[in-house]
Order: structure tokens, then sequence, then C-alpha cells
């Protein structure tokens, strides 16, 4: 039985693919609890070089923790009206690093990440968060495929 499991989320329906599976393994009572984990990135990167305002850093942050917040807690309600006991984090950070970060210092058992598949350029282009969790821990990980969601 794993006692603690992460599935790192963000935002998206990939992400989101590996929600079946940990559904499936809560069914069976290999989980004890789950950890839905957002990673929110403060980037800056995306305001328009026009912009003439000034950026409060806090309230930015408030709004993307917020955001996060909101986001999980509906994940959270939706699995445990499936009886999974569910716990949520958000942190911030740099994805890849900050999952590996909180599943080794958390006693997390398993890692349950979805990831497109890509290979050759695509990998390299793209880069892979999942690919770099893979790599970085010690914690075992379950990768679920893209495309097991759209059988």
């Amino acid at each position: 039985m794993y006692q603690k499991v992460l599935v790192p989320l963000d935002g998206s329906e990939l992400a989101e693919c590996a929600l079946p599976e940990v559904k499936k393994l809560a069914g069976g009572g290999i989980i004890g609890e789950v950890v839905l984990l957002n990673v929110v990135e403060i980037d800056f990167m995306g305001i328009p070089s026009n912009h003439t305002g000034v950026v409060d850093l806090n309230v930015f942050r408030k709004a993307q923790f917020g955001r996060s917040k909101e986001y999980l807690e509906k994940i959270q309600s939706d699995l445990n009206s499936e009886r999974i006991n569910v716990k949520t984090a958000t942190l911030e950070g740099t994805p890849a690093q900050m999952i590996v970060n909180y599943a080794e210092t958390n006693d997390v058992d398993l890692i349950v990440i979805a990831s497109h598949g890509y290979t050759g350029m695509k990998k390299l282009m793209f880069g892979s968060v999942a690919l770099r969790v893979l790599h970085d821990t010690h914690v075992p990980v379950l990768l679920i495929r893209s495309e097991s969601c759209r059988e």
C-alpha cells in the first residue's frame, strides 16, 4: 500500500490524465492519502514591454495562489466524493524541482504524473517536467501517457 501519493497538477487536461489512474488505485485500496500539488511559477515575462504601470508582486502572487487554491479544491472535492482522502499543496518555484523536493521531504511513497510522451526533437524542444521528475527523484514514479486519456 502507498500511504502517501503525490499528484502534480498544472491546470491542464494533460496533467489531469493522472486522475483516473489515481481513482483506480484508491478504489483498489492501494492508496492511503493523495496529495494534489500545484506549483506556481511567478513569471513577469508575459507583461507587455509597453506596460507603464507598477506591478505589485504581492498582489500578483496572491492572485496566482488564489487561482491554484480554487483549482485544487475543485479536484479535491471530486476525489473526496469518491471517498478518497485528499490534501492539497501549492508551492512557488520551478515545477520539476519543487515536485521532487516536496516528495522527498514529505514522505511521499509514489508520484503519479502525466506526460505528453514526446520523443526526439519534440522532447528536446519542449522539455518535460515529468521526465525531469523521473530522473531527479528517488521516489517511485508512475508515468501516465496522455494517450491513455483519449481512449
